[in-house]
């Protein structure tokens, strides 16, 4: 085994077709799962990308429920759950793992971090024998801060690096200065040996050199190059051409 394998915590996965019990429900039948057979991870950084409603949240928490954390985001020890929303696609996909075991992981998930937030903020007025849970988050409770800033907490406290990271759109509440931020900060957990699943729509934390970008889409999912997604293409259009493209998409029906 090569010194880059072994900087695999997670490999590939597999979709156990001939198990699914139709291509004509919910989530198979989503385009990018009813094509999806094998996905490989990089070693370092996996990306995927697509439109809304492309399958990239499902396919994300079925990827993390697979692989034991909460469906509401967290670490393994988290147990909470609001609502039991999560669908069924994590029974039927095969993970294949590094030799190597993370020291540490995390399911980041946007759509329930204030979820998160409190469960910890009553798991800590309960009470316990060790720290305070907020502690491994900076100290302060997650919801006396800004949106942006909780998000960045998590990043910059509780990931402690030779660790495997689940991130689904991270960038929902980080200013385009906190996405640097959190490249850079990335970069530093990589080279700690730390490995990266990442949603995302935003094309600064796409830009990553050393990944692989999967494109999520009505033809399934295809790898693809930072400079050929969309979020790359329409954000360079529109600063490129910003009073042109305002003008066709500010039109007034009364000038047509």
């Amino acid at each position: 085994m090569s010194i880059y394998d072994q900087r695999y915590y997670l490999r590939n996965l597999n979709l156990l077709r001939d198990n699914v019990p139709s291509f004509e429900q919910y989530p198979f039948n989503l385009d990018a799962i009813r094509e999806l057979s094998e996905l490989s991870f990089h070693p370092k950084v996996t990306y995927l990308v697509g439109e809304n409603g492309s399958g990239k949240s499902t396919l994300m928490e079925a990827i993390a429920v697979a692989l034991g954390f909460n469906a509401e985001g967290g670490t393994m020890n988290f147990s909470f759950e609001t609502a039991a929303t999560h669908s069924e696609l994590y029974n039927y996909l095969r993970i294949a793992r590094g030799a190597r075991r993370p020291r540490d992981g995390f399911f980041f998930r946007a759509e329930s971090y204030y979820n998160l937030a409190t469960s910890i903020d009553e798991m800590d007025r309960a009470g316990g024998f060790g720290r305070p849970i907020i502690d491994s988050y900076g100290g302060k409770s997650l919801h006396q801060q800004s949106h942006g800033e909780s998000f960045l907490a998590t990043f910059l406290h509780r990931f402690g690096g030779n660790g495997l990271y689940i991130l689904d759109e991270p960038e929902a509440a980080l200013s385009p200065s906190r996405q640097l931020a959190m490249l850079a900060r990335m970069h530093d957990l990589i080279r700690d040996n730390s490995q990266f699943v990442i949603a995302t729509h935003s094309p600064i934390l796409l830009a990553y050199p050393d990944s692989i970008i999967y494109q999520l889409s009505s033809d399934g999912i295809q790898e693809t190059t930072w400079e050929e997604t969309d979020h790359y293409i329409i954000t360079k259009q529109f600063l490129n051409n910003r009073d042109r493209m305002l003008e066709k998409l500010l039109v007034d029906e009364d000038d047509e």
